[in-house]
């Protein structure tokens, strides 16, 4: 990896991007139906499980766009009011105890209609904890590996993979300790440190707990570079099949000359290849990125300009664990 930081800023900042390299995302789960003779069908279940304060739907908006074209290839993505409390309620419910047999159909039956599917995207950032609860029991996300071995146990012989948005661990903690409303950032953090937010932890407890599940990990800082590459993997499309929705997060980011400009800077480039993609909006982003959606102003007591620098390193070094751990896949731009 490069020695190339990302900073605090809540997007994009010029400097804070690796150019280590991004491959066209492939996926396994592309067009497949499973069966096993007299029993149901095996599912493809692809899980946005967070982290809190990254994506917040935004990604499953974008998958939404292209819900017709990913229902004639079997792919259903159902509006989260029929799986979000019936999953969460339903593992915390579980407890130490098996599922009922008729478990897993009932609540396949709830979440999809059509018969015809062998793959189902769902979402939510909240999933493993509400952000007051991130830093319960002296731990980043203790909740973490009980969640997917719960979500596991409710579906133990479809295929599930999770993916997972992480962000710098300073614009993380004013975002979720603004969001918790805690009295202040001592109580909110309990017995943690901010050097204490590991996320290759966090990732290992998850892997404990799925072991067997492939786990997508991205970055928020670079989710305007990925976005399509994020809406193909987690939909499981085709690799032929044209999308929508692919410049949703950097349009927000960029003037009217800016969108305008890149809409005809991609339309004019004869490549589709993913780097060339990534290299034109990356361009155009630093040339006519909107002042007020790129500055951050970090107001978290004690966070210093030392202790910022400090932090974002640590979180650069946390990236290179990641994309060195088995089952995880770490999407980073420009490779």
């Amino acid at each position: 990896m490069s020695e190339k930081k990302r900073g605090v800023r809540s997007t994009f900042n010029p400097d804070g991007l690796r150019k280590s390299g991004f491959a066209a995302v492939e996926t396994d789960y592309v067009g497949a139906t499973l069966t096993k003779t007299g029993q149901a069908r095996i599912m493809q279940i692809a899980f946005h499980i967070g982290a809190n304060c990254t994506d917040e739907d935004r990604l499953l908006k974008s998958i939404l766009k292209n819900a017709d074209t990913l229902l004639q290839q079997g792919i259903s993505v159902p509006g989260p009011s029929r799986y979000r409390r019936l999953l969460r309620e339903t593992i915390q419910n579980l407890g130490a105890d098996r599922p009922a047999p008729d478990t897993r159909d009932i609540l396949i039956d709830a979440i999809v209609e059509d018969d015809s599917v062998s793959r189902i995207v769902l979402s939510n950032d909240n999933f493993i904890c509400i952000p007051k609860r991130i830093f319960d029991h002296g731990m980043v996300y203790p909740q973490a590996e009980h969640k997917v071995r719960g979500l596991h146990r409710l579906f133990p012989d479809d295929e599930i993979a999770l993916f997972l948005s992480i962000r710098n661990p300073v614009t993380f903690l004013q975002e979720t300790f603004q969001r918790a409303q805690a009295a202040d950032l001592e109580t909110y953090l309990g017995f943690q440190q901010p050097s204490d937010l590991n996320w290759s932890d966090v990732i290992a407890r998850i892997k404990s707990g799925a072991p067997d599940s492939p786990l997508t990990v991205w970055c928020h800082e670079d989710s305007p570079l990925l976005w399509e590459d994020l809406i193909r993997a987690q939909s499981g499309v085709a690799l032929d099949t044209q999308m929508l929705g692919g410049l949703d997060q950097i349009g927000d980011l960029l003037s009217p000359d800016g969108q305008a400009k890149l809409r005809e800077a991609l339309n004019n480039t004869a490549t589709t290849e993913t780097l060339t993609r990534q290299e034109i909006i990356a361009n155009i982003w630093e040339q006519h990125g909107l002042d007020d959606a790129v500055d951050y102003e970090i107001e978290l007591p004690g966070f210093t300009p030392s202790v910022i620098t400090a932090l974002t390193e640590q979180y650069e070094r946390d990236l290179e664990k990641i994309d060195a751990m088995e089952g995880v896949e770490l999407l980073l731009p420009f490779r």
